[in-house]
Formats: structure tokens, C-alpha cells, sequence
């Protein structure tokens, strides 16, 4: 693992567990120039982790301490994710630059750093998340071409395999499953769009075939046995 510490981190919260892990894509047209954003004090953002299309991991700042990599987010009842979470910038251009698959040697090395934390934290794996997982207003990252499946494969976070039938139809179920799963919805009313930005974001997570927005019969099923696992 290679070091380039970054001036972007503070001190976590006393008595605050590190029990969330973010995964994002760095959304720029080189590593050189992700890294050396990162590391930029006047950008006032850094994630823990960065891995390299080749695999390569650069560790920028200490787990212990408090990176600026989250921004305005939630997850499952908390505001200030980045005091509880860390932070792995994967590189790849994204949607603004070119979108493309995350390559195998990256992937394997997503999952090797991923185990890695997985022993020293006390993450659930409710809590391995996307970056829009937390911020679906602001972000779609690491995105529908990044293969969750496989992580869970290796013990990383969670995906369904074996799927229910469809849940009910009403918003309000629907809303109520998002909500279990940790998304910031509104427990009840209809339509909104902030339900339409959680249900794109867990589509680019758990079904990333079909990014509608919208409660299909498809993601029902989804959200339903999501939600079953995580009440068991």
C-alpha cells in the first residue's frame, strides 16, 4: 500500500464508532489528477482509500481520523457520516467522463481492502454503502456498472439472490422499505421526489439492470427481501 497523506481530515467524535464504509468512484479523468485533488488542502475533501484502476491502493488519511469525503448525507438515522465511516475513492472517470466498467484487478482490489477494514472495524453489513446510497440528491456513484454482487460474494455488504414476490404497491410500503434498508424518505404521502432520488439510488445498488426511479414490480421484490434480511 502506497502513502500520500492528505491535509483533509479532522478528529472523529468521541465515543463514535467507525461502523459505516462508503465506497465512491472518483468521477475524473486520471488518478494523478484524483490524487492530487484529494490531497489539495484549499479542495477540503479526501477520501481514507484511493485504488487505482490497476489495482494499486494509496492509503491518504488515517482510519482514525475523520475524512472529508461523505458531504451532506444520511444513513440509517445519522447525519455526519463522515464521523462514523470510512471513505475508498475507486478510480474511474464516471458519467460526466466517460463511464466504463471497473476492471477485475481493480475490483479484486476493492475486495481485498474492504476485507481488510471489515476485520478492524465493527462495520455491518447493512452499512457498506454507495455514495449515493447517502446522498441521492448530490451523487450516483460508485454507480450501476460497480458489481455489489460480487462483493457480497465475498462476505462484503449485502444482495439478494433469492428474491420475493413483488411487495405491495402502495407508496407507503414502499417508503417504509427504503426507510428499514436506511434511506432519508418521508414515512408517508405520496410521490415526492426525494422518494424518486432514493428509489434511482437503490436501484443503482441492488438493481442496477433497470434505473427508473420509479416501484417497479422489480425493485419491489427487491426492497421487500432486503428488508427481510435485515429484520431476521
Amino acid at each position: 500500500m502506497r502513502q500520500r497523506p492528505s491535509p483533509n481530515h479532522n478528529e472523529r467524535p468521541a465515543a463514535t464508532p467507525i461502523d459505516t464504509l462508503v465506497l465512491h468512484y472518483t468521477g475524473m479523468q486520471s488518478a494523478a489528477a484524483a490524487l492530487d485533488r484529494l490531497c489539495d488542502e484549499e479542495a477540503r475533501v479526501s477520501s481514507h482509500y484511493l485504488i487505482e484502476e490497476d489495482g494499486t491502493v494509496w492509503q491518504l488519511v488515517p482510519d482514525e481520523r475523520r475524512a472529508w469525503h461523505a458531504g451532506p448525507s444520511f444513513w440509517h438515522g445519522h447525519t455526519d457520516i463522515n464521523a462514523r465511516s470510512i471513505g475508498i475513492e475507486i478510480v474511474n472517470p464516471g458519467h460526466e467522463w466517460g463511464y466504463r466498467p471497473f476492471p477485475p484487478i481493480q475490483m479484486d482490489a476493492v475486495i481485498a481492502l474492504c476485507g481488510d477494514l471489515l476485520t478492524r472495524h465493527p462495520i455491518e453489513a447493512r452499512n457498506v454503502v454507495a455514495h449515493s446510497d447517502i446522498a441521492p440528491d448530490r451523487k450516483q456513484d460508485p454507480g450501476e456498472l460497480f458489481d455489489f454482487s460480487l462483493l457480497a460474494r465475498h462476505g462484503i455488504g449485502l444482495f439478494p439472490i433469492d428474491i420475493s414476490e413483488p411487495g405491495p404497491e402502495d407508496l407507503i410500503s414502499v417508503r417504509a422499505a427504503l426507510a428499514t434498508i436506511g434511506y432519508d424518505v418521508n414515512a408517508n404521502g405520496e410521490w415526492d421526489h426525494r422518494l424518486g432520488l432514493a428509489l434511482a439510488a437503490f436501484q443503482r445498488h441492488w438493481r442496477p439492470d433497470s434505473i427508473t426511479a420509479r416501484p417497479d414490480a422489480g425493485t419491489r421484490a427487491r426492497l421487500i427481501t432486503l428488508c427481510k434480511i435485515l429484520t431476521m
